[in-house]
């Protein structure tokens, strides 16, 4: 009692009046004071018993519900209705009795028969601001895109926190009837009816692809963009080409116009919408008829546009005529179609694409030909979708220009380095949806502000347009083979040591003269030099020589692939170096006594499918080298169950594409995945900092996970690049 006193102000005028012995009758400001001195009380050890109903905290709150009706059309321009009342429980206040709480005194309240708190400031604060948001409001509506900020917790325009933690107790934002009902629709893919698969589909679904599928053509009859960020290998090809018969199937049956031309701002019309069941899954409402969407764009009639690396057209290529032979595909790229012909669809597109499903083009593509952007596509699919992270790019521009009916983006890393990557992808998918780009990273940082859970509101937001799923999940996928990852630590020979030294002095010795843009050169130069010493001293000294006795990389190279030779069991070898490339393809060949195959960026796609093919074959060769960029996505190379990275990217989520080559639907054998490290250098310093932030590549909203090493102080910089002589030397 005495601790209590020295915390709690009324207790000790109940201690020193000697009233705390005898009974008291109290008021409600009383009863209410020691409701809220509760927690203070028992951390003094005192045991206090409190009404179930304080548990519950009830308070009359804000009720605000957005999309309680059907809109007439439902797309991110739709307007959403939008109610606000105050409310006890279930129970609406009437404005009677809501002015009679706000002329009254805080605290504990009798109110429709039960004891409620009311903080009087709070309230009319809350009640003032949703007038006044509703006031604002076109017609009593408002925008989808300002809803589905409300619905996640945010502002209506992103440019600060709706609700601060202690307000959120005061204001309770729901989705109405018809809003909840495509939310969940959005977010449990496994609540849709099933997608009629298309007869047409030579192959067969599995579970998890099915569902896919449904979710896919769900938010595309609504006309909204989807992110299928499936993990790599799990099948992303096969669900759009499934999406697409379906499409053939509805253009069959409906027959269209002429492929419409009318660009972004082309006309539309609205219909009145619709409920019930079709044969592609549920009807919710708002959904509009199928062929109608953003801007006037996809009616029935128009193709779809596939956009893909270069290095992918082969494999699109061969997966339609596997899965989807009756799908009419049309290519716009030299590799696949001769200029003439690429040259008179250009001239007139609505000819000669009238009866195409799908036509498939690369991002280079795009900027080469401007008349895609004029073109009003049903939809619009990236595949490799984290291609458009750096949206100051001329593919990012020219992607974004693109108008269709619905957005598709395929990618196993939707967010690869930093939240930015997720905003570009989503100005893609769904315009406005996260605001300018300097609107969402001054909402990024108000979220990091938050103590507890920060980035809600953000998950919030874009998590019902991501589906995302992995292979680990035995829920997902029960037949895949294990896949293990190992750090294979690699000691410096004395030459490479050597070389170490010098470049770290040299680089201390320059940033003491360098400032800004000279500094961060020094910098960057000088971590590019220090992962070339470790992989190789030759691969600084440009001398050409290569002898793997001078390097521990190459030492452990030999012991790994002697034991695969040995097993003949096949290994794929990533670098991102172009120049190491034929040394350790020269060094492999001796140990396996054969030689294996190299990919980098001055290998033409016709020929990368050759390599694939040999390389899967049963007697095909044993190594296959690639460069991390040329290499690391699009590939399907299952013929190998052991991956070494040579050297690291320092990035987690590309280097997962680079081993998903191996480890994907199809594989038989358990992966085995060799990351090879210097011990006592940068390299292993810079793998335990990135280790922290490895969760933002699954996790999509963890925070910003990029290691700027350019910002770091002289000294934090010295400190990660110096050398622990005693760790490092192989002898």
């Amino acid at each position: 009692m005495q601790q209590a006193a020295e915390s709690c102000a009324w207790v000790k005028e109940l201690v020193d009046s000697g009233d705390v012995y005898r009974p008291m009758a109290w008021t409600a400001g009383q009863a209410w004071r020691l409701l809220r001195s509760a927690e203070d009380l028992e951390e003094s050890g005192l045991s206090v018993s409190l009404p179930n109903w304080w548990r519950r905290r009830p308070r009359p709150q804000v009720s605000v519900t957005i999309g309680a009706g059907a809109p007439s059309r439902l797309d991110v321009g739709a307007m959403l209705d939008f109610d606000v009342k105050v409310a006890l429980g279930d129970a609406t206040l009437s404005r009677e009795e809501l002015d009679a709480l706000l002329d009254g005194d805080d605290g504990l309240v009798l109110l429709k028969g039960q004891w409620v708190e009311v903080d009087r400031d709070r309230l009319r604060q809350a009640v003032e601001h949703w007038n006044t948001l509703q006031r604002q409001a076109e017609g009593g509506e408002i925008s989808f895109i300002e809803g589905m900020r409300l619905l996640a917790g945010a502002s209506a325009d992103l440019r600060h926190e709706e609700r601060t933690d202690d307000e959120r107790h005061w204001v309770h934002v729901e989705p109405g009837d018809a809003m909840r009902e495509i939310l969940t629709g959005l977010r449990r893919p496994g609540a849709l009816d099933a997608a009629e698969v298309a007869d047409s589909l030579q192959g067969r679904l599995r579970p998890y692809q099915h569902e896919g599928l449904s979710w896919l053509r769900f938010l595309t009859k609504l006309g909204l963009g989807a992110c299928l960020a499936d993990d790599m290998g799990l099948g992303k090809t096969i669900q759009v080409l499934a999406l697409m018969l379906g499409e053939s199937r509805d253009r069959a049956q409906r027959p269209g116009a002429p492929l419409p031309s009318e660009g972004r701002d082309g006309p539309h019309r609205t219909e009145a919408s619709l409920s019930g069941h079709g044969r592609d899954g549920p009807r919710l409402p708002g959904a509009p008829p199928p062929g109608e969407g953003r801007d006037g764009a996809g009616r029935p009639g128009a193709p779809s546009l596939l956009v893909i690396p270069a290095s992918l057209l082969g494999n699109w290529r061969d997966e339609a005529a596997r899965f989807a032979p009756s799908l009419k595909l049309r290519f716009l790229h030299p590799a696949e179609t001769d200029r003439q012909s690429l040259a008179d669809i250009a001239a007139a597109p609505e000819a000669h694409l009238a009866e195409t499903d799908l036509v498939v083009t690369t991002y280079a593509m795009l900027v080469r030909q401007p008349w895609l952007a004029e073109v009003s596509w049903r939809l619009v699919i990236l595949d490799e979708a984290q291609t458009i992270r750096n949206p100051g790019t001329r593919q990012s521009r020219a992607v974004r220009k693109l108008s269709a009916h619905a957005r598709i983006a395929l990618t196993g890393t939707p967010v690869e380095n930093r939240l930015g990557d997720l905003w570009a992808l989503f100005d893609f998918l769904n315009p406005g949806l996260l605001g300018s780009r300097t609107v969402f990273q001054s909402f990024v940082k108000s979220l990091q502000a938050r103590e507890e859970n920060p980035f809600a509101p953000l998950r919030q937001l874009v998590g019902p347009y991501i589906l995302r799923r992995l292979k680990t999940d035995r829920a997902i996928i029960d037949d895949l083979p294990e896949k293990t990852e190992t750090a294979r630590y690699c000691h410096l020979t004395r030459a490479q040591v050597k070389l170490y030294g010098q470049v770290v002095r040299t680089m201390q010795r320059e940033m003491e003269s360098a400032v800004d843009i000279a500094r961060r050169g020094v910098v960057l130069r000088s971590l590019l030099r220090l992962k070339q010493v470790c992989n190789h001293p030759s691969q600084l000294l440009g001398d050409g020589e290569y002898r793997p006795a001078d390097s521990g990389k190459f030492l452990r190279l030999t012991e790994i692939c002697e034991e695969l030779a040995e097993r003949q069991e096949k290994v794929l070898v990533f670098t991102q170096f172009r120049e190491i490339i034929d040394p350790l393809a020269e060094h492999l060949t001796a140990i396996f006594g054969r030689p294996g195959l190299v990919l980098h960026g001055a290998i033409g796609v016709r020929e990368r499918r050759d390599l694939v093919a040999r390389f899967q074959s049963d007697d095909g060769p044993p190594f296959f080298i690639l460069s991390l960029k040329a290499g690391g996505t699009g590939l399907n190379l299952t013929a190998a169950s052991h991956v070494v990275h040579f050297d690291r990217w320092w990035n987690p989520a590309v280097e997962n594409q680079a081993t998903d080559r191996a480890f994907r639907i199809g594989q038989r054998r358990n992966v085995l995945v060799h990351k090879f490290m210097t011990t006592g250098t940068v390299e292993e310093r810079i793998d335990e900092m990135i280790a922290e932030k490895r969760k933002l590549a699954d996790d999509i909203l963890a925070g910003d996970a990029e290691v700027n090493l350019t910002e770091l102080s002289d000294e934090a910089l010295m400190d990660l690049v110096r050398l622990d002589v005693t760790r490092a030397a192989l002898d």
